[in-house]
């Protein structure tokens, strides 16, 4: 049973003072235990907010053992929660390792072991905070949810709008984009108008244990950086059918070589082939139903049209699609403008200029000027004809 969003008070344990009884209604906040979401919570304490923060144990604790970038580690989660303690707020650790594990790692090796590469931090925001954690935090009486994102939410003139952070080189909206549209009403993100430089200096000003962090770089799950090693252990098969070598193919079909495994290569990549070549060469496809690798040029990997899949639209009801659209396909690439489509079949997108192609299982966002209109799973593209 979820908590009663019209309570007027609730109790929430807390480790230094028992069980309290708080008349303001309670915020969560999830906290990673690093910097941004340790100023989050800085910040919604000081907005007068009864702050929760909710740390997700996702993975085993020896993950800390590859060092500070992964954030799975136990020593983020106390990290998180000395932060809580110097706030004067509730900290809560909870175990949703077999949620992730469903949720994000598996689907992971699921699409790596098809040919795809997944991206699994839109997962974790979609299925894990935005889903598992936001019940959990309902379950305490929590009507608002923070993050650490560089992202807005704005009030629109029919409803609440998910919008670019306003620092350009750390907005985080191209992760945000599966989030349901009934949550943005609910959803906060304190940092949304803030540079990294400063949410660092409101670190140190407020003395939080975290302020010289370094921040997480590195897959949560794999902190190494080795997802084929992952790809092993939990397919439990030593040599997994993707992870079997096979030839190396170009455009034409000659061979160049053997490849050491098509989960060990994505869409586009240029180093560490292993093929010697005086032009440079590029994955160009990964076909799974005869285990090659196919190799071109980088002209050979211009696509002008894609498909989706596993969309989710953040369009009001009844609210049309505007005029003046952009898809962005990389998180750090710049958006194109572009016609979309929208079909049962998967919504259609036809690039005004061509890309260089994305791989599929990665995410590509529409956006109408700053907000976030939508965005899906790239299911497969279309290459642009060119003449030879």
């Amino acid at each position: 049973m979820l908590g009663n969003p019209d309570a007027a008070w609730i109790h929430v344990d807390c480790p230094n003072h028992g069980v309290l009884q708080m008349t303001k209604l309670l915020e969560a906040v999830a906290m990673s235990g690093g910097v941004d979401s340790s100023v989050a919570a800085l910040l919604r304490v000081r907005a007068g907010a009864e702050v929760v923060g909710l740390t997700m144990q996702l993975w085993d604790s020896d993950c800390a053992d590859a060092g500070t970038k992964a954030c799975c580690g136990l020593e983020h989660a106390l990290d998180a929660r000395n932060v809580c303690k110097a706030l004067g707020a509730t900290h809560k650790l909870l175990d949703l390792r077999e949620e992730f594990k469903i949720q994000v790692v598996d689907v992971f090796v699921r699409e790596y072991l098809a040919g795809r590469t997944p991206n699994p931090c839109v997962r974790c925001n979609t299925f894990m905070k935005w889903d598992v954690l936001w019940e959990k935090a309902r379950e305490l009486g929590c009507q608002k949810l923070s993050t650490g994102h560089y992202a807005r939410i704005v009030e629109g003139p029919i409803g609440h709008e998910l919008r670019r952070g306003a620092d350009p080189a750390k907005d985080q909206s191209y992760f945000l984009w599966g989030i349901p549209r009934d949550l943005l009403a609910h959803t906060l993100f304190p940092l949304a108008d803030l540079p990294k430089s400063d949410t660092r200096q409101l670190a140190l000003d407020a003395n939080l244990p975290t302020a010289k962090k370094s921040e997480s770089q590195d897959i949560c799950f794999v902190p190494g950086g080795d997802y084929r090693e992952l790809v092993r252990k939990q397919t439990h098969h030593d040599h997994p059918p993707l992870l079997e070598p096979g030839p190396i193919l170009d455009r034409d079909g000659n061979s160049l070589g053997t490849h050491q495994g098509l989960a060990c290569y994505t869409i586009g990549q240029r180093r560490g082939i292993g093929v010697a070549s005086q032009a440079p060469l590029y994955v160009t496809g990964i076909e799974t139903e005869t285990n090659t690798l196919r190799l071109g040029t980088q002209e050979d990997l211009l696509v002008n049209h894609l498909v989706l899949e596993q969309e989710n639209w953040l369009l009001h009801p009844d609210e049309a699609l505007p005029e003046g659209l952009e898809v962005q396909v990389r998180y750090r690439s710049g958006p194109i403008p572009a016609r979309v489509a929208r079909k049962e079949s998967g919504t259609e997108i036809f690039l005004s200029k061509p890309s260089l192609a994305p791989a599929s299982g990665q995410s590509m966002v529409i956006y109408h000027q700053d907000r976030v209109i939508g965005g899906g799973i790239l299911s497969k593209s279309e290459p642009l004809r060119l003449t030879r």
